[in-house]
Parts: structure tokens; C-alpha cells; sequence
């Protein structure tokens, strides 16, 4: 008797479930809040954000042009580098547009399937630029520790091997991670969304059902995109240091130094955003601050890198030096 009363209280309970969700209107689009009501502040807001995606973009094309030009510059280092600026560019394109149609409301509401592609795509990249990131401190490391074997281990086709399977890594996981999510349930009429894109842990956040599986699966992905491939970076930097210590000359130890300092800049600057976004524990995330951070992965980055690897990179700048020359001769 007592078993059928539990048995009769769950089927009442789970036909009261479905009712409930019979009788809700789930979700077919999401609504982006606004940065601000004020017209002034919005034009000040969308020129500002306008004007650093226009440097974004310039930076990272510069940087192409530079190595797709100079035949110097045809080394598995700025092979990566490059690689590394085009998705920069490109994972930045996927957000920022979006973000400044909203900005004057004229598209600030966007349908379920459009959210769920500018996700896989933004996760994407931006995982794919994270392994990127470890792939090129493997190149430092064979770099500075076995010199005489660089270029036997650093071939061309092991160098599009690792660009290729940085890309397919990223785009099975956040293909499955973008999946799951987006079968849940997003209850209400235009749920809005505090934020500028559809990430990953803001669009959670609107989901009406239990979602701890989902946010397993987002700290298994952040495992295997972020932490993984950071721990790999430090084993890498651990043999590298000691390795230049090794080096006798002043100018050497300098030069190496000076050669894995701009990536190990960009490394942490990555790494420590999106870690704080994306593995920090659920209970501890703010909306505000998750927006904020964001802000720091579309926009800081991606105008740092350039300019990191410019001014810190002794063949860049040499590269850059000719290319004002041959302007200015030009114009004369």
C-alpha cells in the first residue's frame, strides 16, 4: 500500500509537470538588454566599440599582409601567428556586428537558431584560438630546445596537421556543448539576455529546466580547451626557461627571452579571462561581471595581440620598417 502511494503521488506529480509546461510559452527568440536608454551614451558607445573593431580588424590584417609578404617571415612561428590573427579577426566579427545592430535597437532581439549558430561559432573560435595558443608554445619549446632538430619536427605538414586538428577539437566539442544547450526549454515571451551575444553561461541562466548536466558538460569543455592546453603551456615554459638559462651569451638568453615573451603575454591574458568566465563555479558568477569579461575576449584581446607581437617581435618590426620605407618612397 505504501508503494502504491508513492507511485500515486509521482504519477500526480509528473502529470502536474507537464500540465505546467503545456500551459507556458516557450521561447522562439531572445532579447539582448541594452547598454543604455540614453541616446547620447548609445552614440557614444556604438563610435567607441565601432572604432576598436575597426583596429581589430586593421591589426590582425596588417600582420597577415606582413607574413603572407615577406618570404623571411615563412616559418612555422608566424605560420601560427597568422593563424592565430585570422581568428581573431573572425571570432570577433561573429559578436561585434550583432552588438552594435543592438546597440540602437534595431536588432536587438535575435531568433533561437541564430543564437544557437553565433554560439557554436564564437565557442569555436575562441577554442580553437586557446589551443592555438599551446600549439605555438610546442613550437617555442622544439624551438629553443632541440634547435638542430626543428626543422625535421616542424614540418609543414605537421604544422597544418596541428592547425587542422586545433580546429576540428574545438568544433566537435562546442558542437555538442551548443546542441545540448539549446534543446532546453527557454520559457516566456522574448526572455532577455544580459549580455551582447549569445555565450554560453547567460543563455543557461534563461533555460526553465535543470540545468547541471549542461554545466558539467561546459566545465568538461573548459577542461579540455583551457585547462589542458595550459598546463601543456607551463610544462612547455619549464623545459624553455631552462633551457635558456643554459645559454651562455648575454644577447642570447635575450633574444629567447624576448622571443616567448609576447605569446606568454597573450597566454595569460587569455587564459585568465576565460577561465574566469567559464570555469569558475556557478554560484559565484554575476551577469554584470561575466558581461564585463566578455568584453575583455571581443575586444582587448584581439587589439592586443597585434600589438604585443609588434612592438615585442624583432622580425615584425624589421618587417614593418621596410614596408614605411617603401611608402614613403613611394610618395617621393
Amino acid at each position: 500500500m505504501v508503494k502504491l502511494f508513492f507511485l500515486r503521488c509521482a504519477i500526480d506529480e509528473m502529470y502536474l509537470t507537464l500540465t505546467n509546461w503545456e500551459n507556458q510559452s516557450f521561447a522562439y527568440e531572445f532579447l539582448f538588454q541594452a547598454f543604455s536608454t540614453d541616446p547620447e551614451i548609445q552614440y557614444l558607445i556604438f563610435t567607441f566599440f565601432l572604432l576598436l573593431y575597426v583596429v581589430i580588424l586593421f591589426g590582425n590584417i596588417s600582420i597577415l599582409s606582413i607574413i603572407y609578404t615577406f618570404q623571411s617571415l615563412h616559418t612555422p612561428m608566424y605560420f601560427f601567428l597568422a593563424n592565430l590573427s585570422f581568428l581573431e579577426i573572425c571570432y570577433t566579427t561573429v559578436a561585434v556586428p550583432q552588438m552594435l545592430a543592438s546597440i540602437f535597437d534595431f536588432h536587438r532581439t535575435i531568433p533561437l537558431v541564430n543564437c544557437a549558430i553565433q554560439m557554436f561559432f564564437f565557442t569555436s573560435l575562441g577554442s580553437t584560438d586557446c589551443i592555438m595558443l599551446a600549439v605555438m608554445a610546442y613550437d617555442r619549446y622544439v624551438a629553443i630546445c632541440h634547435p638542430l632538430r626543428y626543422t625535421l619536427i616542424m614540418t609543414w605538414q605537421v604544422c597544418m596537421w596541428l592547425v587542422i586538428g586545433s580546429l576540428i577539437l574545438a568544433v566537435v566539442l562546442c558542437l555538442q556543448l551548443t546542441i545540448l544547450i539549446f534543446n532546453l526549454p527557454f520559457c516566456g515571451y522574448q526572455p532577455k539576455i544580459n549580455h551582447f551575444l549569445c555565450d554560453v553561461p547567460p543563455v543557461l541562466k534563461l533555460a526553465c529546466a535543470d540545468t547541471h548536466l549542461h554545466q558539467t558538460a561546459l566545465y568538461g569543455v573548459g577542461i579540455m580547451v583551457l585547462t589542458i592546453p595550459f598546463v601543456l603551456i607551463c610544462i612547455s615554459y619549464v623545459y624553455i626557461v631552462a633551457a635558456i638559462l643554459r645559454i651562455k651569451s648575454t644577447s642570447g638568453r635575450h633574444q629567447a627571452f624576448s622571443t616567448c615573451s609576447s605569446h606568454l603575454t597573450v597566454v595569460i591574458l587569455q587564459y585568465g579571462v576565460c577561465s574566469l568566465v567559464y570555469l569558475r563555479p556557478k554560484s559565484s558568477a554575476s551577469e554584470d561581471d561575466d558581461k564585463k569579461l566578455a568584453l575583455v575576449y571581443t575586444f582587448v584581446t584581439p587589439l592586443l595581440n597585434p600589438l604585443i607581437y609588434t612592438l615585442r617581435n624583432r622580425d615584425i618590426k624589421q618587417a614593418l620598417r621596410k614596408v614605411m620605407k617603401k611608402m614613403v618612397a613611394s610618395q617621393t
